[in-house]
């Protein structure tokens, strides 16, 4: 029985929810929260030069609500389909490898600091990698010569989904 060419072998959807990122965001809403309630509704300026009102709402604005809503907001979605890869770092880019293009496919364990330099749309010495959150993803080496990572919490199951679209596109 044959599949459709866009039936969803895999799909995942990751969000930045590292206790630490929600801290600092949680950190960046209360600074800049603190200052707007300090200097606008008690009229009590802050520092030695301090903002105007105005400046001190759009602070808020941007450091309290803006910069925290567009990380909530954030995810790697990655889906395999029979004709390929699909990447997608929300609100970005979307990334779309076809299956010709995929030489192998080998889900691994890395080191985001050490081999990519932290979480995200990243390049280190070994290729390109997009990843959200762990330390678990899937190797692809493209014919191009590139190597690609993709972070997944289910990296075995991404691993064989990709085989499966290999496999299908062999037939």
């Amino acid at each position: 029985m044959s599949t459709p060419a866009d039936a969803v072998l895999f799909s995942e959807t990751q969000r930045f929810r590292q206790w630490w990122i929600l801290l600092l965001l949680f950190g960046m809403f209360a600074l800049s929260g603190g200052i707007v309630v300090q200097q606008v509704v008690f009229h009590h300026p802050v520092g030695n030069n301090p903002l105007s009102n105005t400046g001190a709402v759009l602070l808020f604005m941007l450091l309290g609500l803006t910069l925290p809503g567009l990380f909530l907001a954030m995810n790697l979605a990655t889906e395999v389909r029979r004709d390929g890869l699909y990447v997608r770092f929300f609100p970005f880019h979307l990334h779309f490898f076809r299956v010709e293009g995929i030489l192998q496919a080998q889900a691994c364990e890395y080191s985001p600091m050490g081999e990519y330099g932290g979480w995200g749309i990243r390049y280190g010495a070994t290729g390109k990698a997009f990843n959200v959150q762990g330390n678990q993803g899937v190797k692809l080496t493209l014919k191009s010569g590139q190597t690609l990572l993709i972070g997944s919490l289910r990296s075995a199951e991404l691993e064989q989904a990709i085989a499966a679209a290999l496999k299908l596109k062999k037939a």
